[in-house]
């Protein structure tokens, strides 16, 4: 197994090590809070797993395998809520700007699915990202290895809010990559969960709920199962998002089956997960290059690959972080409370 996918390493790989994949950030200098767009120019196979009970989500029905879209040009992930979801209109004119999109004889479509994280308690709630935001974003992509901690749709992001918003931390945007056998799969996280994120080889508390004083973590997992009764929710006030992408060629099936496998690496890196207050979506892209066949990694391989490179991205999301004092709020990082 490559090197590079143990977390007490400092590098990682990114999601731009999938080839035919470019991110791009916008992060809003008023308050922390932005969006995060994930390019596939020429068109990738996408598929989609919502597990979380509060999501907000736009086009994600068209990536059904019986639906007639095959491919997306693609992913918008934001903040400031439903809100944030206008951030993939600007992505669309950047796209048309371009000519990217799918030709429907009146036009060029471009197809850009997107969710968005409640970061709203941080700063002004009035500030969101809209249309300008998800164009900046398009037109800041590159190949580059993406930055991670404070920035995009991980700008606002908080962590462990089960105890109430006063003892959480904060949270990020993190990206990891593996390549076996020639077929590289990578995953860019914006981690904005409920509960606490951990290290998936440990299985150590790294950030989330801290104990009343806030000098220490306090475990949620633990903390739940002694009896610790958790402050009453604005339900949807949280969410994981990601993507998932590898260069392999995969049908609509395969594509949203790997998207449902890649949650088991939101589920070794975050507890509890998939929870009512969240609405945990990630995507699939799968740009096309690379045929699986002879001795390339298969379906279960690739799984493997993906909630592998989910786990250390949500990881890596919160390492990356810094902390935010906002008013008489502070969130902490987790390099604070190491």
């Amino acid at each position: 197994m490559p090197d590079h996918l143990f977390s007490d390493l400092p590098h990682a790989g990114a999601i731009t090590d999938v080839a035919g994949i470019e991110v791009g950030h916008f992060s809003d200098p008023r308050r922390p809070t932005g969006c995060t767009v994930i390019l596939a120019r020429e068109g990738a196979v996408g598929g989609v797993d919502v597990r979380g009970a509060a999501p907000g989500t736009r086009e994600t029905d068209l990536l059904a395998p019986g639906n007639l879209v095959q491919e997306v040009h693609a992913v918008m992930l934001a903040g400031g809520s439903a809100w944030g979801l206008a951030a993939a209109d600007g992505a669309m004119r950047w796209l048309e700007e371009q000519g990217i999109g799918l030709d429907v004889r009146f036009g060029i479509l471009p197809i850009v699915p997107a969710a968005v994280l409640f970061d709203l308690p941080v700063g002004d709630a009035r500030i969101r990202p809209g249309a300008d935001a998800g164009y900046a974003a398009c037109a800041a992509a590159s190949r580059a290895a993406p930055a991670e901690g404070n920035v995009g749709a991980g700008s606002g992001a908080l962590v462990g809010k089960l105890f109430g918003l006063h003892r959480a931390m904060k949270g990020g945007i993190g990206t990891a990559s593996v390549t076996v056998k020639g077929v590289t799969v990578g995953a860019l996280i914006a981690c904005n969960a409920l509960g606490d994120v951990l290290d998936p080889h440990t299985a150590r508390v790294i950030a989330g709920a801290r104990t009343e004083d806030g000098s220490a973590l306090l475990d949620t997992r633990r903390a739940l199962l002694r009896g610790d009764l958790p402050q009453p929710l604005l339900a949807g006030t949280n969410t994981t998002l990601g993507v998932i992408a590898t260069d392999a060629v995969l049908t609509k099936v395969q594509a949203n089956r790997l998207a449902t496998v890649a949650h088991d690496g939101l589920a070794r890196a975050i507890n509890p997960v998939h929870t009512m207050s969240d609405g945990d979506t990630l995507f699939a892209l799968a740009t096309g290059r690379v045929a699986l066949e002879g001795d390339a990694p298969g379906m279960s391989a690739l799984g493997a690959m993906a909630a592998e490179v989910v786990a250390v991205a949500t990881l890596r999301a919160v390492r990356a972080a810094r902390s935010v004092r906002i008013g008489d709020s502070w969130f902490p990082a987790a390099a604070d409370l190491a």
